[in-house]
């Protein structure tokens, strides 16, 4: 397949999801496109804890962040030992709270959460999914349309660290991978009714840890098929959305068979390219990685793209915006790299402290946030430069990505929901 022609079909497929929502929806984690920004304008640079539109105490700490569809909010949480879905309006009024199960606590308590996968929505419905293994679909009103637990289904997730995959809607399923030390797969669920369609497993013999999985899967164009990419255990892989079918898989990024490189920042697409988080930048082991898609069978031999030893990231996720794609280093130093050659045109650096970015960044408008651990939330102008514009200190641990909608940003804290204008 001419490779030009395909990354055109992608950027036409993102473009048209993008204008089928409306300016105030970000239905899943990485926002409306997969790719962790959005365009628009009107969006704050500084603010206090104390200057924000409206805040809301929340009942229990949680890593999800909140979604956005019209003008509705929905957020996971712990309440009162149960794992809760809480719906609010625009103006931070709680609007309904639904309880689907026990939680299960979190086994790292300072920066683990039993609600770490973020919601996602279409507007008919909000799917979610709990460490418990609570995973339920929703109706709009908070009604449970049908409800399962995985754990009981296929035994406990073999997780270092605490769960953090979350599901996406592909057309009429919802899809979820469980990727661990035990059997692993991904899996089609229908949105009805929540019966598995087709699951397809994703077992590789890897060096410890590496098998286990944090990133969730990115929907994506394979030809004139709806597909999703995943990347664990040392494998981009991508499934036709339809029936699971493995369409590509690509290997290679671990020659040396490091151990302890859990997969937690999830790649990002940006045109011809699925760039890749390999390693840990906390230790200084950081790699980037990059993946022609188009291909077919096993592509490691003729789709790997290039490849940085020298820059990488750990737990934040890369952001594609703008034909370039932008890192977020576990210190805070920031690299915009050109997703064909993996070129950087600039680095730069948020100020220096002790503690670490494990909130995912997001771009809106041109301006990047990044939420450091300890509430510090930086903007930043991108695109040619770098131009720092506003150090936001929120008073609480921030662990969620930001979430920018319709000139809005919300931020989830370890106690409250904050929205900015």
């Amino acid at each position: 397949m001419n490779l030009i022609r395909f990354g055109t079909s992608i950027a036409v497929f993102l473009l048209a999801l993008s204008q089928h929502l409306s300016a105030e929806d970000w239905p899943s984690w990485r926002g409306p496109s997969h790719q962790g920004s959005r365009g628009g304008e009107g969006y704050p640079t500084r603010w206090t804890a104390d200057s924000v539109l409206w805040k809301v105490e929340l009942p229990g700490k949680g890593a999800s962040c909140p979604v956005v569809w019209k003008d509705r909010i929905f957020l996971t949480t712990p309440a009162a030992g149960l794992n809760s879905v809480l719906a609010f309006d625009r103006k931070g009024k709680e609007i309904w709270r639904t309880s689907l199960g026990q939680e299960k606590p979190p086994k790292h308590k300072q920066l683990g959460t039993s609600s770490n996968a973020s919601p996602v929505t279409d507007g008919e419905g909000v799917y979610v999914y709990f460490k418990s293994g609570d995973f339920a679909g929703l109706e709009m009103d908070g009604s449970i349309r049908w409800q399962r637990n995985l754990t009981k289904d296929f035994g406990p997730q073999e997780l270092y660290w605490d769960q953090g995959s979350s599901p996406v809607i592909v057309g009429d399923l919802v899809i979820l991978p469980r990727l661990h030390g035990g059997d692993s797969w991904v899996a089609g669920f229908d949105k009805a009714t929540g019966e598995i369609r087709w699951k397809s497993e994703r077992n590789y013999k890897v060096p410890a840890e590496n098998d286990n999985g944090y990133t969730t899967p990115i929907p994506i164009r394979h030809g004139d098929r709806d597909a999703v990419l995943v990347w664990c255990s040392d494998h981009v892989t991508t499934y036709a959305a339809d029936d699971g079918s493995l369409l590509w898989s690509c290997s290679g990024f671990n020659p040396k068979g490091n151990k302890l490189w859990p997969p937690i920042a999830t790649p990002v697409v940006s045109g011809d390219f699925a760039v890749i988080p390999v390693g840990r930048d906390d230790r200084k082991q950081a790699q980037i990685h990059a993946v022609k898609l188009g291909g077919k069978g096993d592509v490691t031999a003729s789709h790997r793209a290039w490849e940085r030893d020298d820059f990488g990231v750990f737990v934040a996720s890369p952001i594609a915006y703008e034909g370039r794609v932008y890192l977020l280093r576990h210190k805070g130093r920031v690299v915009c790299l050109d997703p064909a050659t993996g070129k950087p045109f600039w680095e730069a650096a948020f100020p220096r402290a002790a503690d670490a970015y494990y909130a995912s960044p997001v771009i809106a408008g041109g301006i990047l946030y990044a939420a450091r651990e300890d509430g510090m939330v930086f903007s930043a102008r991108i695109g040619k430069r770098f131009e720092l514009l506003g150090e936001n200190v929120m008073e609480e641990q921030i662990l969620a990505s930001p979430v920018p909608f319709d000139g809005h940003l919300l931020l989830r804290g370890s106690g409250h929901l904050f929205c900015v204008k």
